[in-house]
């Protein structure tokens, strides 16, 4: 009977969708399961991220708002450039690896002043140009044409970029917090050390999802031609509408009188 339920359960499951139809909560959950796969390295990207909150809470105003955002572009970027190579299989070691996270800085240098404002603004910003780090490191272009190649990227379905990135937000941020309430009540930490450890947890899972989404948008962007092939193999030929380029017969000449 349990087999049998087993069996029953694997074949109401529908299989996972191709990156290049892949929907937002089936990329969150390939995220966890890359965090599964690959545990301890994917918390030393928590670690980083943990480092810049910690400089935030300790540091007085106001030289902490700039010793966090130089952080935060060092360490936010690095722990970024990290995840990407955790979820692409490519080394950080050599000049791909120093472009990325060259390209990740300036990339995230506006980051902070716009989310400032309000959240949004900043994910929609990240979501045009922050594909522009996969791109230099799995792809080896130079800072320049990585941002060009990240935009391009993101043009291919910007809908499902800022969407599935506003999601892992939302995700890690709830996580977060039940985590932090979790640790404060039971384990007598204090309030800090209690997000720190939240923090170190949940953040690695925004870090992969948001490397994941190269791979959806380069399927997406690879797989245009193949539609507009597919839609242009459906319409006939103008020279053989009337088959085997035979001319209309309407407009064949008459014979001499």
């Amino acid at each position: 009977m349990a087999r049998g339920g087993r069996q029953r359960e694997r074949a109401v499951t529908p299989p996972p969708l191709p990156p290049e139809r892949r929907t937002v909560g089936q990329l969150v959950g390939e995220a966890i399961r890359v965090y599964q796969s690959n545990f301890w390295p994917a918390l030393g990207l928590g670690v980083l991220v943990a480092v810049v909150n910690v400089l935030v809470w300790t540091v007085p105003e106001p030289s902490s708002r700039w010793i966090a955002g130089v952080a935060a572009a060092l360490l936010v970027t690095l722990a970024y450039v990290l995840a990407c190579s955790i979820t692409s299989g490519v080394s950080v070691r050599g000049r791909s690896g120093m472009v990325a996270y060259l390209t990740g800085i300036l990339v995230f240098i506006p980051f902070p002043f716009l989310v400032l404002f309000y959240i949004l603004p900043g994910l929609a910003y990240f979501a045009f140009v922050g594909l522009a780090v996969p791109a230099a490191l799995v792809e080896g272009l130079g800072v320049r044409a990585a941002i060009a190649r990240g935009v391009r990227l993101a043009r291919a379905d910007y809908v499902h970029v800022l969407g599935s990135l506003a999601t892992l937000a939302l995700v890690v941020l709830l996580t977060q917090a039940v985590l932090f309430f979790l640790l404060r009540e039971y384990a007598e930490n204090t309030h800090r050390l209690a997000a720190a450890l939240a923090s170190i947890v949940v953040s690695p899972l925004v870090l992969l999802g948001s490397a994941l989404l190269y791979v959806d948008q380069e399927a997406r962007l690879r797989s245009r031609p193949d539609r507009r092939k597919g839609r242009d193999a459906d319409v006939p030929d103008a020279d053989e509408t009337d088959g085997e380029g035979r001319p209309d017969a309407a407009r064949e000449s008459e014979p001499a009188a």
